[in-house]
């Protein structure tokens, strides 16, 4: 009986440790916000008053938080990746409040208490005539590429929007409303998306293959205030 049990035992640990390795395999990034070594600022142009990013721990946990006081800015993880290879991801967010003013049609209602970037890499190897030429202006002006489009995953601030819909300011980017009006304030939510199919959706064609994701709480247009919090983000195959 007693070898039976062992090897029940030793059984259990290998199938545990095979799972765990499996699943470690499968997963490229999986930020739980100890630091943010891994993160950069991202700041944008004529915008002086830029949002704040540090790490909180509360009953032994840490998570992100981030506050914005008429400002904007964001934060962008330093690990690219291929969203074919690994094309979900999923996060944790908590918004302790949404704006009176904003509105996801409107340019002066585009700030959001939360969003989660993936922003794709602009590739001048695959672009047409009039994308290098526009691109390579831009570079000249910002020293380096702008993005080729993006999606942001957003916390919207009226419980009526929902859906896909198209950044006021740049159709390169679109938003996909998660989270919408006041009612889950407060409240821990968590996210999964499959990102290669959310891209498809919001502009109908494949995405470029490297992205990496980014991390935003605005409030320049409205002139309001909002502080959020991020748990983990994790991405997957």
């Amino acid at each position: 009986m007693r070898i039976g049990t062992l090897f029940i035992s030793f059984f259990i640990m290998v199938l545990f440790l095979f799972q765990a390795y499996a699943q470690n395999e499968n997963v490229l990034i999986r930020e739980e916000f100890r630091d943010l070594e891994d993160w950069r600022p991202l700041h944008f142009p004529k915008i002086k008053k830029h949002s704040t990013y540090s790490i909180v721990q509360e009953e032994g946990k840490t998570y992100l938080r981030t506050a914005s006081i008429a400002s904007a800015s964001a934060i962008v993880h330093k690990k690219e990746f291929d969203v074919y290879e690994y094309p979900r991801m999923r996060w944790k967010w908590k918004a302790e409040n949404v704006y009176k003013k904003g509105n996801v049609k409107e340019k002066s209602g585009d700030d959001y208490p939360l969003r989660v970037y993936v922003i794709f890499k602009y590739d001048p190897l695959r672009a047409s005539l009039g994308q290098k030429i526009r691109y390579g202006l831009a570079k000249k002006i910002y020293g380096e590429y702008p993005p080729h489009s993006s999606l942001s995953y957003i916390w919207a601030n009226r419980k009526d929007e929902q859906g896909i819909v198209t950044n006021p300011y740049a159709d390169e980017s679109k938003m996909v409303i998660r989270e919408a009006g006041p009612d889950r304030i407060g409240q821990w939510r968590e996210e999964n998306v499959h990102v290669v199919d959310d891209y498809r959706k919001a502009f109908g064609a494949d995405p470029p293959a490297i992205a990496s994701v980014a991390v935003m709480n605005d409030s320049d247009n409205t002139g309001e205030r909002s502080v959020s919090y991020i748990e983990y983000i994790e991405v997957y195959k």
